[in-house]
């Protein structure tokens, strides 16, 4: 029985060479080789995390699902040139496909 993270890292890499696969290693400790990863970590915790308190995990999901939809949506990347990464589109109904009707 494995307990703690560095057990159940270490059943996961015998688990893959197990099974034939490669991994492609990211030294512990080392935030640069995982920068979008780290970048958003980084944005979770200081533009939320750090400003809520939950009291239930309702509560949490609820708050973190539209902070998650605004991040996506809505929030500018600078790396993407001030834009949103998913930008929500809104499809006028007049141009949807009509619905089949039942007979």
């Amino acid at each position: 029985m494995y307990y703690g993270s560095e057990f159940v890292a270490k059943a996961v890499r015998e688990w893959i060479t197990a099974v034939g696969a490669k991994t492609a290693y990211i030294e512990p400790g080392s935030p640069w080789e995982n920068g979008y990863c780290e970048s958003f970590n980084s944005k979770l915790r200081d533009e939320l995390l750090k400003g809520e308190i939950f009291y239930t995990l309702d509560e949490a999901q609820v708050i973190i699902e539209s902070w998650r939809r605004h991040y996506n949506t809505v929030r500018p990347h600078s790396s993407l040139g001030y834009r949103p990464p998913a930008p929500e589109v809104l499809i006028p109904a007049s141009k949807l496909a009509p619905r089949p009707t039942l007979n």
